[in-house]
């Protein structure tokens, strides 16, 4: 049998020029609002019906960087009357460590307006991983099952981890259940430390993840990643997260999971050198890079996109062009 080994390339920035295949459309507003979120959102919300659920990371008690509730009440109330926000409890002891524990910190932060669904608060299911080298099955919360459609808001930031987390991050992480699917993620087989999986096969085996559940859903799942507050580290890190550098850019949607996230690091790769040092830092020193081409190998979508502008009559832009004027974070 042959040893399956990771990739490579994960602390190499691709540029656009060195890329091929298709393009896709990925949207942008600089408007970091409700309105701006909502007005992004009715531009890939066609393929969404039936069921709805929102995958969000609600964040640890008092985490000052997470997506503002008063942004996805709106969207909701607006747009998905009927959405609940769906998370799954954490593989480390915390406050979402259990089901008990994880919905007094939604209490704590606020996401107290719309049903939220822990999905594995009634156990487990496995979904299939087609073309995987990792996995052939990934364990998932059970009452992802229950979804038609998923809505994947994502607050776009560092990682300790994974050097970025983006819509592959949220739902590889986020819909993997606490006890099985995160440690079948994380934790070697055998192994005493329950991080022992990094770098390249960590981004692969969180890509695996990821594509069991958007292979689930087929066409009826969108991305939107909002680029605010991005710490170096996850909101999983709540108040302890590393202070803010990197300036604030906007929202970026699509239908193509790679291109959203894609976007996202063109977006900090084309900031000045003194706004975007840290984060960059962060992505290439663990290897985060690998999301994105391993995506691709997997035919998750397609790293060259077309960014459209929606602040200005649909015009089509660059990242340089889309981050022109970016103010230092202010705190």
């Amino acid at each position: 049998m042959c040893e399956i080994k990771p990739g490579s390339g994960g602390e190499h920035y691709i540029p656009m020029e060195e890329r091929s295949g298709n393009q896709s459309i990925v949207y942008f507003t600089r408007d970091l609002s409700a309105e701006g979120l909502l007005k992004i959102y009715r531009r890939v919300n066609g393929v969404i019906g039936g069921k709805v659920g929102i995958k969000l990371h609600t964040g640890e008690k008092h985490g000052p960087n997470i997506i503002p509730r008063d942004w996805v009440e709106y969207l909701i109330k607006s747009e998905l009357p009927d959405a609940a926000i769906i998370e799954t409890n954490t593989y480390y002891e915390g406050d979402r460590y259990t089901t008990q524990a994880h919905r007094e910190t939604l209490k704590v932060n606020g996401w107290t307006f719309c049903p939220v669904d822990i999905l594995d608060e009634d156990g487990t299911a496995m979904l299939p991983v087609l073309g995987g080298k990792w996995f052939t099955e990934m364990s998932v919360g059970k009452n992802l099952l229950n979804y038609d459609a998923m809505v994947t808001l994502t607050h776009f930031k560092g990682h300790t981890m994974g050097g970025f987390g983006g819509s592959n991050k949220n739902i590889g992480i986020g819909c993997a259940d606490g006890r099985i699917g995160k440690k079948m993620i994380h934790t070697a087989e055998g192994s005493d430390n329950m991080w022992s999986i990094a770098e390249e096969e960590l981004m692969e085996r969180i890509t695996e993840s990821t594509k069991a559940t958007i292979d689930h859903f087929g066409r009826h799942v969108i991305y939107v990643n909002v680029m605010r507050n991005m710490s170096v580290s996850c909101d999983c890190e709540g108040v302890a997260a590393q202070p803010v550098v990197t300036p604030n850019v906007g929202i970026v949607a699509s239908v193509d999971i790679l291109a959203a996230d894609q976007a996202c690091v063109d977006l900090v790769y084309a900031m000045k050198e003194e706004d975007h040092h840290d984060l960059v830092e962060r992505m290439e020193t663990r290897h985060g890079l690998r999301q994105l081409s391993y995506m691709k190998e997997l035919g998750m979508g397609n790293d060259r996109y077309l960014l459209v502008d929606i602040d200005h009559e649909d015009t089509l832009i660059t990242p340089v062009q889309a981050v022109e004027g970016v103010v230092p974070f202010a705190g």
